[in-house]
């Protein structure tokens, strides 16, 4: 499989496939194809893998992408104004992405779901209570929303971030949620009541624009129906 990304700030990917050759997405993501692109619907490993990828914002279902009779393009397009990746997955190389943040990939990589630690702190806390973590081999591509910086941390090393900044981060990093300290800090100081503990060693991916952030900006100009 060939690709190439084109068309910041609204990314999308375009894959060229060999004859046989399978890519896996979500509902939906598939933009345009050659006509020799066979689509199947599946549950890609069974009710317990589609329920897990419930939980983590993804759909039941997944689409198998296979090019027939010869080489195949297909294209995925971001949803969102901001950046398409692309990781090459492998044993010691597994990624932990933002619920919603995997586009496609190759049909050798798995989708799973990732919980951080504290569980009762995380039921509220929002994008870093469940993530995806994908493992395998192969190529996936993500997108992430924004403008994406990358920090290396070092074993030991963290950093705090606001809910709902974390795109991704190596599997060798670990997380937790944490709730802002103080009451009036919670109440008046407009940045939530959780934070997210990143500790490494590993990259952490940050992104700059997440959605639920401009939803709740332009929320206020929306009128409401009466």
């Amino acid at each position: 499989m060939e690709y190439r990304i084109e068309g910041k700030p609204l990314p999308v990917v375009i894959c060229q496939l060999s004859a046989g050759e399978t890519m896996i997405t979500e509902r939906g993501s598939m933009s345009w194809m050659s006509p020799n692109m066979k689509m199947e619907t599946t549950s890609n490993g069974g009710l317990g893998k589609a329920l897990g990828r419930m939980f983590a914002g993804e759909a039941l279902f997944q689409n198998r992408y296979t090019a027939q009779g010869g080489p195949g393009m297909i294209a995925f397009a971001s949803s969102f104004p901001g950046d398409i990746r692309a990781f090459e997955i492998g044993p010691g190389r597994e990624l932990v992405v933002q619920k919603s943040g995997f586009l496609a990939s190759e049909e050798t990589v798995n989708l799973s779901v990732f919980f951080q630690k504290k569980v009762g702190a995380g039921l509220f806390g929002g994008e870093g209570f469940i993530m995806q973590k994908l493992s395998g081999q192969g190529i996936a591509f993500t997108e992430f929303d924004g403008f994406v910086m990358e920090y290396d941390l070092a074993p030991g090393q963290s950093m705090v971030v606001d809910t709902g900044y974390l795109a991704a981060m190596d599997a060798t990093c670990s997380m937790e949620i944490q709730t802002v300290p103080g009451v009036k800090n919670m109440m008046f100081g407009g940045e939530g009541i959780f934070n997210t503990v990143v500790t490494g060693p590993g990259r952490v991916y940050l992104q700059t624009m997440p959605i639920s952030n401009v939803a709740g900006a332009i929320r206020p100009f929306i009128p409401t129906g009466k």
